[in-house]
């Protein structure tokens, strides 16, 4: 039963990145995507300037990507399994492997953090400009540490929750139908004048496939508070009140359960680009924020992180317990 072999291969591909992370030597599928992103986009562009018209070549762009990101790997997947289950539990290990990331977010933020308690505030701001979009030459050490702390948050959410929700309803093929939705958010979903109407469809998009993974999350996260014994009553209630405050209906989801946990305050004004954007705060300042958050925040990130993938492994199960009757029945 493919069904089987394929959650299997989840459960692999999830303790594969536990341990292994992403290492630069081993070739990525999202750095494969990235690739494709960069290229097409230039192609696309060049179409025409109104937004109309760049509205349509973004949503054919978002499309062609899609195509192309998604159906390489539904091929190799099926002529895999077409092969051997064997053959075809690799492939998608290592699909679901490199969709997946946990242990990565927690070498890049930790890395900020070693920067930060070697009083290395330069080598902070370098480290923190590997995760975060808004300009960090500015920004003094609890900017550094507050940026820091945002992204584990949010990667929780689109890094790690989205991808195992896509994951356990349809296998490596879905997950990289999200990972390559995703990625061109990332790349081209700006509201800037370049991306503004090209880079809407996908922006849109990754809104409506985060949208349901990311409150899911949320609700996840709050448990593994309380697991972790931080401030779970406080989180539920930063999540309810500010779980709104950020331009995107998702990002603030798992910050604002963060916050509320910590006792910290995040998001706020931020320069991007060099020009200041107003942005609302998540969380009370009930104390300074410090270094330490950024362990605390990683511990919520693998602590959220084994929940939903009980909870992926534990819907799966079930699944197949149903088939399983209903063909012997």
């Amino acid at each position: 039963m493919i069904l089987l072999w394929s959650t299997a291969a989840l459960a692999t591909g999830f303790i594969l990145d536990l341990i292994f992370g992403d290492p630069p030597a081993i070739p990525h599928i999202i750095r494969f995507v990235g690739k494709i992103v960069s290229r097409l986009e230039k192609l696309f562009l060049k179409v025409g300037k109104s937004p109309g018209v760049q509205f349509c070549s973004g949503l054919c762009f978002t499309c062609v990507v899609i195509l192309i990101s998604t159906g390489i790997p539904f091929a190799l997947l099926y002529f895999a399994y077409g092969i051997h289950p064997v053959a075809g539990f690799l492939v998608e290990s290592f699909l679901c492997y490199q969709l997946i990331a946990v242990k990565d977010m927690r070498v890049e933020s930790m890395r900020v953090y070693d920067r930060l308690k070697a009083d290395d505030l330069d080598g902070a701001r370098w480290a923190v400009s590997r995760i975060v979009g808004r300009d960090t030459d500015r920004l003094d050490r609890a900017g550094i540490t507050r940026a820091a702390v945002e992204t584990v948050a949010e990667n929780t959410g689109d890094g790690v929750a989205s991808p195992l929700f896509y994951l356990m309803l349809g296998g490596a093929a879905l997950g990289c139908f999200f990972k390559s939705v995703n990625t061109m958010d990332s790349m081209v979903g700006y509201k800037n004048e370049k991306y503004l109407y090209f880079g809407r469809a996908a922006a849109k998009l990754d809104d409506i496939l985060n949208f349901l993974p990311s409150r899911l999350c949320a609700l996840v996260m709050i448990f593994a508070t309380a697991l972790f014994r931080f401030d779970a009553k406080n989180a539920l209630r930063i999540w309810r009140r500010d779980s709104r405050n950020h331009a995107s209906p998702n990002s603030a989801q798992t910050e604002a359960v963060c916050a509320g946990a910590l006792g910290v305050r995040l998001a706020g004004p931020a320069y991007y680009e060099g020009a200041l954007e107003e942005k609302l705060y998540i969380g009370d300042d009930t104390r300074p924020i410090e270094d330490d958050d950024i362990i605390r925040a990683n511990r919520l990130l693998y602590g959220t992180a084994i929940l939903l993938f009980i909870l992926a492994m534990g819907v799966r199960i079930c699944c197949m317990a149903v088939i399983f009757t209903v063909m012997n029945n």
